[in-house]
């Protein structure tokens, strides 16, 4: 099947299957189901607090900008340290009810929530595409993925458990209880704002647990409209809260999260530098952290892969959301005796198929970068790898505006910028490699960990490399990894804990060890 020209994530008919396969564009997102409302209506102006649309206690907002056009969306409470620290203690009155809560009452109200997210989903993607820009199909596969995150919490909230240890003293029973750990503090990132929030605020919520988050500056309205469907679901006041602020704001603000004795769990998504930071805060309390952080993912082709299923695989994984994910192929390593084939395909691959531009526009598979200075980080990235021997063989110019080029380098080393940082964005460095011992060493050499990708059509290989690659997340002969049953976080500096699935909800329940003696 040819690759054409946008890539679906995630099916809009089965919340599990994902299609790592380019399919073509749509004419138009289908009409709005009935009973789904304009997305215009989700366009707050307010924070989210105990229920209520809040203003900031300064009065000051901010405006949201469409990276792909430069125009004004809105504008938001710019909010601080009081609001935030208002918002915690709202969160832990709330806690004292909503953790009594049976598993079968939170199961009934997320699964609400579920169905509303799935009612406006064409509604929440044009809201999403207006303020971080990915193209319309994407965002719809992000809204479906992130209400599976919600239907998958409904039932794994009803299936935590504890057991009974056998004891050998007669007069004693030994009972392990699982319970919610509290409030729960969340920082989400921009480049999936409604997924990233309901993978974590789902679990929590599900486990028992209040929330407050913080969504990016760039991206808060996708946030409040889940506020929004969660109000009208019946998640209570104060279960659910989330305060948005600027940039100049942001770390009082999760400064304010980390260190407050009311907050017992911390989860991340951001960069390596942030979330260190954020852990050296959280020590003051102890509290318990989940960091999702950054990543260098390796893309190997070994010489007994499928070339045209592997340049499809490294397509999806390299440019999808222009390259802005936290598991995109960052360095990609061809076997010497297929190398020249593979750049060739997916040269043509890109050239063809990848188009730029208005993520609104259904012929796009290429939405803009979310600001000018990712589109300077791009620029000296393809700079840096030229001025060092690199050839582009496609792209490597910016298109004005946030918008750049899906590019392609060959002859790319090491040394370069391209192969050492997180690139996050369109850039595709090809690397020579000859041995599988050689590129394994490479592909380890980082103190990244988070995704890591190969393909290989031969079985023995697949099973050796699969268990040394150190990363926690493995894609073999695939190129889109995430669901939301699977379990998902790194290893060494791209994270602490895990996201996702049965293990998702885990990270907001603390154990507790109860003796029963005197029993006889």
């Amino acid at each position: 099947m040819p690759i054409l020209a946008i890539l679906r994530v995630f099916s809009s008919t089965s919340r599990h299957r994902v299609f790592s396969s380019f399919q073509k564009p749509m004419d138009n997102l289908a009409p709005p189901k009935p009973g789904a409302r304009p997305a215009s209506s989700f366009v707050c102006d307010k924070a989210f607090i105990n229920g209520e649309w809040a203003a900031a206690s300064s009065g000051k907002t901010f405006e949201v900008v469409n990276p792909a056009n430069g125009k004004v969306i809105g504008s938001v409470p710019d909010m601080d340290a009081t609001d935030t620290d208002r918002a915690i203690k709202v969160a832990y009155k709330a806690f004292q009810s909503w953790k009594e809560t049976t598993a079968k009452e939170r199961s009934i109200l997320l699964r609400k929530w579920a169905n509303l997210v799935s009612e406006n989903i064409d509604e929440l993607a044009k809201l999403l595409t207006s303020e971080m820009g990915k193209p319309l199909a994407e965002a719809k596969g992000e809204i479906t993925y992130g209400g599976g995150f919600l239907e998958l919490f409904a039932e794994e909230c009803k299936r935590v458990e504890g057991n009974i240890i056998q004891t050998h003293i007669k007069s004693r029973r030994l009972l392990v209880l699982k319970q919610p750990i509290g409030v729960s503090g969340m920082i989400t990132p921009w480049n999936f704002p409604n997924a990233m929030i309901t993978r974590k605020a789902g679990a929590a919520i599900a486990a028992g647990c209040t929330v407050v988050l913080k969504p990016a500056e760039d991206t808060p309205y996708s946030a409040l409209a889940l506020c929004d469907l969660a109000k009208e679901a019946g998640i209570p006041a104060g279960v659910l809260n989330v305060v948005t602020s600027s940039r100049n704001n942001a770390a009082q603000v999760g400064k304010t999260i980390c260190e407050s004795p009311l907050v017992t769990k911390m989860s991340f998504t951001g960069s390596t530098f942030v979330g260190k930071l954020l852990l050296q805060q959280c020590a003051s309390t102890v509290k318990k952290v989940s960091l999702e952080l950054g990543g260098n993912a390796p893309f190997i082709v070994f010489e007994s892969a499928d070339v045209d299923a592997a340049v499809q695989g490294a397509i999806g994984a390299k440019f999808r959301c222009s390259g802005q994910t936290c598991v995109c192929a960052n360095r990609i390593f061809v076997h010497e005796s297929i190398y020249d084939e593979f750049v060739k395909k997916m040269a043509a691959v890109v050239e063809k198929d990848l188009k730029v531009g208005d993520g609104i526009d259904p012929a796009t598979t290429q939405g803009p970068l979310i600001n000018k200075k990712a589109v300077e980080k791009i620029e000296a990235h393809v700079q840096d790898a030229v001025s060092k021997g690199a050839k582009v063989v496609c792209g490597g110019k910016s298109k004005g505006g946030n918008f750049f080029e899906p590019t392609i380098l060959t002859g790319v080393t090491n040394d370069m910028r391209c192969a050492k940082e997180e690139i996050f964005g369109p850039i595709a460095g090809i690397i020579r490699f000859k041995t599988e011992e050689e590129v394994v060493g490479l592909a380890n050499a980082t103190t990244s960990g988070l995704a890591g990708y190969f393909y290989s059509r031969d079985l023995s290989q697949i099973w050796r490399v699969a268990e040394r690659l150190e990363s926690g997340i493995v894609g073999v002969n695939e190129g889109v990894l995430s669901v939301p049953d699977a379990p998902f976080g790194g290893w060494k500096e791209s994270g602490l804990g895990r996201e996702g699935g049965r293990y998702g909800i885990e990270e907001y329940l603390e154990i507790k060890y109860v003796c029963m003696g005197g029993l006889q």
